[in-house]
């Protein structure tokens, strides 16, 4: 997977009185990417796009380095205990999305240069929460594998929770750039998980990813890292052929993580999510603007329509349906991964 090159970058000029701020505008400076100043992370004009879908691409393709001021961390029920803010948005193109429906019509990709302010923020939050453990996660809002390269902050990060006994990190990536990371002194306590699906649906839908050979010979290096690892297969759809598709996916993920760690690639430190697919009415008038052409299966009479814990409903499989599609998801994870955990199946 090639480096990720913004089309336009713009920065806050309270970034450049950060470290990481001031590298990050003098290195784009010195390409012919045009570095403009912005007054807000969070409100940026000029970028380009007279459509919903042009305005989305460029967005796409638009860097914006900032200060993250607010203290307060999200929660992030119930995968932990709380967001670790480092980046917002992601170069990938995923038509289902459901950051398409909270990152506006131009989801540019953001990167917080206050690295260190961030982490002391999670430390404090730590030490409230102590005897127990408190985990963090850094994907809740983004990927930040794709600006990893320029940012260096998820490796700090790593390292960081690395040094403390009471924390642990995870994160989630659909990218393959982990070299960078393969030597952080993790000491087992981040979580690197891999967000995985069939090839029909990365081909259809993911649109500007790595493929899933790319991305199983990237959780291949990781685990030979010794990071514990995790795989979320997600959405999970009902595309033509699934059940062959899946199988195929999890067998490939079985031969790679036992040609690079044969000795623990079935660990029960292996953790499994599995998503099905769903969506809202919003999310649905959001994709069919961005995605005018889409083919994802959004037919609300071959749905269930189910209240969800924020208060808004959302369309699901049948009942029969998640019935076969769980018993499924099951079986070929125990057939492939005995002893993996199943975090669960939704």
């Amino acid at each position: 997977m090639k480096k990720f090159l913004p089309a336009r970058v713009f920065y806050e000029p309270e970034a450049l009185e950060y470290p990481l701020g001031k590298e990050l505008v003098e290195h784009f400076r010195g390409t012919d990417i045009p570095v403009i100043e912005t007054g807000s992370h969070n409100r940026v004009s000029g970028i380009p796009g007279k459509t919903a879908g042009q305005a989305y691409r460029e967005g796409k393709r638009t860097l914006v380095i900032g200060v993250r001021k607010g203290k307060e961390f999200q929660s992030c029920k119930p995968s932990a205990h709380y967001q670790l803010p480092l980046v917002t948005s992601c170069p990938g193109m995923c038509e289902y999305c459901y950051l398409n429906t909270t990152l506006g019509k131009k989801p540019y990709i953001r990167v917080y240069v206050n690295v260190e302010e961030i982490l002391g923020t999670a430390r404090q939050l730590m030490e409230a929460r102590l005897p127990e453990i408190t985990l963090f996660e850094g994907a809740a809002t983004s990927d930040p594998l794709p600006v990893e390269a320029y940012t260096g902050s998820l490796k700090q990060a790593i390292e960081f929770f690395g040094q403390l006994e009471k924390a642990r990190f995870r994160f989630v990536t659909k990218f393959t750039n982990v070299d960078s990371l393969l030597e952080a002194k993790h000491e087992g306590h981040t979580r690197f998980r891999f967000s995985l699906n069939c090839a029909q649906v990365v081909k259809e839908y993911e649109h500007a990813t790595p493929s899933p050979e790319e991305r199983i010979q990237a959780a291949g290096k990781v685990l030979r890292a010794g990071y514990p690892l995790g795989f979320i297969i997600a959405p999970m759809i009902r595309v033509e052929g699934w059940r062959e598709e899946y199988e195929t996916l999890l067998s490939s993920l079985a031969q790679e993580l036992e040609k690079n760690a044969p000795n623990n690639y079935r660990s029960s430190d292996l953790s499994f999510e599995w998503i099905t697919h769903r969506y809202t009415t919003r999310a649905k008038n959001t994709i069919l603007e961005v995605f005018p052409n889409t083919m994802l299966p959004m037919d609300e009479e071959q749905r269930k329509y189910k209240y969800g814990q924020f208060g808004y409903g959302k369309y699901v499989y049948r009942p029969e349906e998640m019935a076969e599609m769980k018993t499924f998801a099951l079986e070929i994870t125990e057939k492939y991964f005995p002893g993996a955990k199943i975090e669960y199946f939704i």
